[in-house]
């Protein structure tokens, strides 16, 4: 008899984003007329860069060629793209091995496929409020009770709250936990933890030999002197930490689909000396993945380095001057903000204490707006709205024009 993943039934509810598009289609049918402006989900919008495009077509023209076709590569990723994330890596300060890095289709997969390697009996600490694929997908893995709906949280997790009063970073917890949530710049607050923040982390995981999980997919947005861009500039992380990242906000890759994840061969774990947890995802790798799309990775290759990497650094730019816009914007009509300087989102505080849910229906009702609720991304959330810099120059200059004319507060 075939039975279901119990797991399932106790996520708390519909995915943020979906339950985003629903309620959004339903304002739409009940007002046709209305032009939605779409500042929520962070989806990119621009054109890829022209390098980028390029490499690609190159691919496609020799996957035409028999004589230079290629079918399936090698599972970790092309030895040439992987040895190109060895001399980006390089940029900053650290050294790494091409054997380290493994090309995916996005790091949004891997933050979940991660957990494979590990126990169900670990216990899991997540940023509050996080990006919700870190919580929903060890819901589903089974490594947390039911959802405890007066907390607003599920039993059997540790929340790292991050809190106006904290800066929007957490401290490394009290208690003892295994896996560790931690995403800089950070999604949905937009703050980015310095190096001296980043090495309590460090130094508590490798005292209680536990693993980070570091979600950096942000990190070429960073503008300011100061912060780390990897975790492996901290002393010690590469025996404690793996990072994931992702050409889809830094290249607008978010159709293209690739990623990559560095799982160094010093990293260790309570019962996982050196060597082990590499080898260990490499043969998760080989058995459930066939290797990302070698048109993507040759993209991927021209977006690392000369044109293309400009090109991509002229994207972001772009996308950056969205957030000043957007901040100064939401500045002027009196709401309180955060990131939106070294991030791509800016962290908005609800006005008179209002419920997220409930501040996202004003701005669609009133401003025609779309934002995303900060309840979504967990408890701390509450209170607060994701804006996101993702779209067309003139969509974000008619939203805040729009914002400033129609929202009363």
């Amino acid at each position: 008899m075939a039975t279901v993943n119990k797991n399932f039934e106790k996520l708390a509810s519909g995915y943020l984003f979906p339950e985003i598009a629903r309620r959004t289609a339903v304002w739409q049918k009940s007002n046709p007329n209305a032009d939605i402006l779409r500042l929520g989900i962070g989806n990119t919008t621009e054109a890829l860069p022209p390098a980028v495009c390029t490499a690609m077509h190159e691919k496609i023209d020799a996957l035409s060629d028999r004589a230079t076709y290629s079918g399936y590569g090698d599972e970790q990723g092309d030895t040439y793209l992987r040895e190109e994330l060895v001399r980006y890596y390089d940029r900053y300060g650290v050294c790494l091995q091409a054997s380290e890095f493994f090309i995916s289709d996005g790091a949004k997969s891997d933050a979940a496929n991660l957990q494979d390697i590990f126990s169900t009996d670990n216990v899991v600490a997540v940023q509050d409020p996080a990006y919700p694929v870190y919580v929903d997908s060890n819901v589903v893995a089974g490594r947390t009770g039911l959802f405890d709906k007066n907390r607003g949280r599920y039993n059997g997790f540790v929340y790292l709250e991050c809190s106006e009063e904290n800066g929007f970073i957490p401290s490394p917890p009290k208690e003892k936990v295994d896996l560790i949530y931690l995403c800089s710049p950070n999604n949905p607050t937009g703050a980015v933890m310095t190096k001296e923040q980043l090495k309590g982390f460090v130094d508590y995981a490798l005292e209680n030999k536990s693993v980070i999980i570091f979600d950096s997919a942000y990190s070429e947005y960073i503008t300011e002197e100061g912060y780390p861009r990897s975790i492996y500039e901290v002393e010690g992380a590469q025996k404690c930490a793996i990072e994931i990242n992702s050409f889809s906000k830094s290249s607008g890759f978010t159709g293209v689909r690739l990623g990559w994840t560095i799982v160094p061969k010093a990293l260790e774990c309570e019962d996982a000396k050196a060597g082990l947890l590499n080898s260990l995802w490499n043969r998760r790798q080989c058995t459930f993945f066939n290797g990302a799309s070698n048109i993507a990775q040759a993209g991927g290759f021209a977006a690392l380095s000369g044109d293309g990497y400009q090109q991509s650094r002229d994207l972001i730019d772009y996308y950056m001057e969205n957030a000043r816009l957007i901040r100064e914007g939401l500045e002027r009509v009196g709401l309180t903000v955060y990131g939106g300087v070294n991030s791509p989102y800016i962290w908005a505080k609800a006005p008179n204490n209002m419920p997220s849910w409930d501040f996202f229906d004003l701005l669609l009702d009133s401003c025609h707006v779309v934002v995303t609720p900060g309840a979504g991304f967990g408890p701390a959330g509450e209170g607060f709205v994701r804006v996101s810099s993702y779209g067309h120059r003139e969509n974000v200059e008619k939203a805040i024009a729009s914002i400033e004319e129609n929202l009363k507060i």
